[in-house]
């Protein structure tokens, strides 16, 4: 079975990323995917400061192990400034190459204004610097304001169907790469 991990890029009550995080989880659930994701609300996370002793702070190594134990992963993403959230890049930069070299990952940005590649091109590049793979299906969502009901369902079907696709390349991918059943 896949394992998957999964964290959005926003402190935000009513994120439209984790809401677009926890779609994504629920498709790759639907597919018998293991699924767990981690609410970067929640955890209590210093800003990294290059080193990596980080004792005083347990959700560190929680982050670094759920990381670290999965095959695949989802990070979810708002555009800032067009490019990542800090949230999230300092999530990633709290951990290392033990925990995400080789590791299988959809991308996934959520826009407030017109759709662009800015975020999702950072995190390609950031993971390709400690050997990650991602996926060539990557889910963008312009003006999300628009996207999701007051229940947070996607409006539109064709936005539906690329979750449907990212959730297949997902676990396609994870299983060949990582030569997971």
């Amino acid at each position: 079975m896949v394992k998957i991990v999964g964290i959005a890029g926003s402190l935000r009550s009513g994120s439209y990323s984790q809401i677009a995080l926890e779609i994504a989880a629920q498709r790759l659930t639907a597919l018998g995917a293991e699924v767990e994701l981690l609410d970067l609300r929640t955890l209590h996370l210093p800003f990294c400061d290059g080193g990596d002793d980080y004792t005083d702070y347990p959700d560190v190594l929680r982050l670094q192990q759920a990381f670290e134990a999965a095959d695949g992963l989802i990070l979810a993403t708002p555009e800032y400034h067009g490019s990542v959230s800090g949230v999230l890049k300092n999530a990633l930069d709290l951990m290392s190459f033990k925990h995400l070299s080789g590791k299988v990952a959809g991308l996934i940005s959520v826009l407030g204004g017109q759709s662009n590649s800015n975020a999702l091109n950072d995190l390609r590049v950031i993971l390709r610097w400690v050997h990650g793979w991602v996926i060539p299906e990557q889910i963008a969502i312009p003006q999300a304001y628009q996207a999701f009901n007051s229940n947070g369902k996607l409006l539109d079907e064709k936005l539906s169907q690329r979750f449907d696709d990212f959730a297949h390349s997902l676990i396609e991918n994870t299983q060949k790469l990582r030569g997971t059943p």
